[in-house]
C-alpha cells in the first residue's frame, strides 16, 4: 500500500457528513466509492450522480482493511471540496496533481477527457495496484475538457 491511513478522512473538520443508516450491496472495504438508494450502498462504476465514500467504523473497532460484509450497516463520507481523503486506486502511477476520477470497483484512476473530474492525486507518486490506498483532495466535480 502507498499510505499507511488508519481512516479515511485526513482532514481537522469536526463537522464531516457522515450517513450510517444504508446498508452495503456486497462486501465492500474502506476507501470505495459507492451510490446510494433509499436503503443500498452499492459500488460506483463511474463517477456519474451523488457519490459516497466508505469510511471504517473505528467506534466499532473496524480497520481501513477490514471489509464490510455484505447486508451490514456502513458509515460513508459526503465529500467536501478541498478536504483530504484517501482512497482506493486503479493499479496505475499517478503523479502530484493529477485528475481523478471514479473507475470499476469503486476506485480512483486518472481522469481522461470527458471525465467527471472528483479529485486530485496528493500522493507520494509510487505505482499503486489495484485496490491500493492512497492520498487525494476532493474537488468540486466538473467535466475534464
Amino acid at each position: 500500500m502507498a499510505t499507511t491511513a488508519h481512516q479515511i478522512y485526513r482532514g481537522v473538520n469536526a463537522d464531516m457528513k457522515t450517513i450510517t443508516d444504508k446498508k452495503v450491496a456486497g462486501a465492500y472495504l474502506p476507501g470505495t466509492f459507492c451510490t446510494s438508494s433509499a436503503t443500498t450502498l452499492t459500488q460506483s462504476t463511474t463517477a456519474a450522480g451523488r457519490q459516497f465514500l466508505l469510511a471504517n467504523r473505528e467506534f466499532m473497532g473496524q480497520s481501513i482493511a477490514d471489509a464490510y460484509p455484505s447486508g451490514d450497516t456502513a458509515e460513508v463520507y459526503e465529500l467536501i471540496p478541498k478536504e483530504p481523503y484517501v482512497a482506493r486506486f486503479a493499479a496505475a502511477t499517478y503523479t502530484f496533481g493529477q485528475e481523478l476520477t471514479i473507475a470499476a470497483s469503486g476506485r480512483l484512476a486518472a481522469a481522461a477527457s470527458t471525465n467527471i473530474v472528483v479529485g486530485f492525486y496528493t500522493g507520494s507518486g509510487v505505482a499503486l495496484s489495484a485496490g491500493d490506498l492512497d492520498d487525494f483532495v476532493s474537488a468540486d466535480q466538473y467535466v475534464k475538457a
